[in-house]
């Protein structure tokens, strides 16, 4: 695989969540998502194999993660372990940027599903 450069303007969105939209940048055994959420969106709570990273570039994040609060500032970062519950809200219109190892299948096929 060659290495290359994208733009964000060039990956399409997808809302996948009421008020929260993704796109999505695929690696071999890395993926990155840039998430955009409006004030007071919800991911609710779930888990998955993959390990993830969130880098909060606007906005703020209120994350729940194995039953303990954090809120993620800009400029701020926070790891969530493979296969731990987590849910997110977003306090203020947010933007930010999930990295995924290894690649969340789920989001490629379709079959993730957010339960409140």
């Amino acid at each position: 695989m060659s290495s290359q450069s994208i733009s964000w303007d060039d990956v399409p969105k997808e809302q996948f969540i009421p008020g929260v939209t993704r796109q999505v940048a695929l690696g071999e055994k890395v993926m990155l998502g840039r998430i955009l959420f409006d004030k007071g969106a919800k991911v609710p709570t779930h888990k998955h194999e993959s390990e993830q990273i969130t880098h909060v570039l606007s906005g703020k994040l209120l994350f729940i993660i194995d039953g303990v609060e954090a809120i993620v500032s800009p400029g701020q970062t926070i790891h969530i372990p493979s296969n731990v519950d987590h849910s997110a809200e977003a306090i203020e219109q947010t933007e930010e940027i999930d990295a995924f190892s290894p690649i969340r299948l789920d989001w490629l096929d379709g079959s993730n599903v957010y339960k409140n």
